[in-house]
């Protein structure tokens, strides 16, 4: 299994638009982060985990050709607002699948209403293959998938367990019973938003006790403000099996 971190920032992304705060106007290239999401890449298949406003920069700078799967975790425009580019691979592979929660689904449908269209389609507009998906495992060709399911304040969030696998963005609380759904993962992805406490998101220090209570052996920090830090500064301070992940970053599970 391979996982491509397409996008680690927050939802403005880093530069923040406008901004002269010191990691806006950093030149490492670390410290550049599109809007969050993953591809995971298994059994030759590729999964996309999130498919936001930089999704197009993200296939072009990762040179990706297919997608076989979109996975969404919740609604909110930077992990949604990208479905319209899916249309290079529409036209090459045919209706894309979709696997989200029925509230998201509502969502799609209200703001790519064209793509949900069954009548007098637009002739350009791609179509996706819908899957309703609730907090049991699913199937994805055979490949098994386990949804674990987070709070974002008062927003209900979907992670997921790709066997050895797990990601989890926009966590601010879980119940123990879904933790213990990650429990033997070899690799886990989580959100740290900043170092201070924020209502909706991880701080550094929550996803760090979370990381503990897991254990995995490696973890990945995602969906990073700039208020976090510079990239350099901060991984100096982590455990050494933790990494704040960055724009573009393989890694295999």
């Amino acid at each position: 299994m391979e996982v491509i971190f397409l996008g680690t920032g927050t939802s403005q992304g880093i530069p923040v638009i406008g901004s002269d705060h010191p990691v806006c106007l950093s030149n490492d290239p670390r410290d550049k982060r599109l809007r969050v999401s993953v591809l995971v890449s298994w059994n030759e298949y590729n999964i996309l985990v999130d498919c936001g406003p930089d999704f197009r920069a993200q296939m072009l700078a990762n040179k990706i050709n297919y997608v076989d799967a979109i996975l969404y975790t919740h609604e909110h425009n930077d992990h949604t607002a990208g479905l319209d580019d899916i249309r290079p691979f529409f036209f090459r592979q045919g209706d894309i699948p979709i696997y989200c929660h029925k509230r998201v689904l509502g969502s799609l449908k209200n703001r790519f209403a064209y793509v949900f269209e069954n009548e007098n389609k637009y002739p350009g507009a791609p179509s996706v293959l819908v899957n309703e998906i609730k907090n049991q495992p699913f199937k994805f060709k055979d490949l098994e998938i386990q949804p674990v399911n987070v709070m974002h304040n008062q927003v209900q969030v979907f992670g997921f367990r790709f066997d050895q696998f797990a990601y989890l963005t926009d966590v601010k609380t879980i119940e123990p019973s879904e933790t213990e759904k990650l429990k033997g993962v070899k690799v886990l992805v989580v959100n740290a938003l900043r170092q201070e406490k924020h209502p909706s998101h991880f701080s550094l220090r929550d996803a760090l006790d979370f990381i503990e209570e897991v254990k995995p052996e490696r973890a990945y920090l995602t969906h990073i403000s700039h208020v976090m830090g510079f990239h350099e500064e901060v991984q100096a301070q982590l455990p050494k099996n933790v990494f704040l992940a960055y724009d573009n970053l393989k890694i295999e599970i």
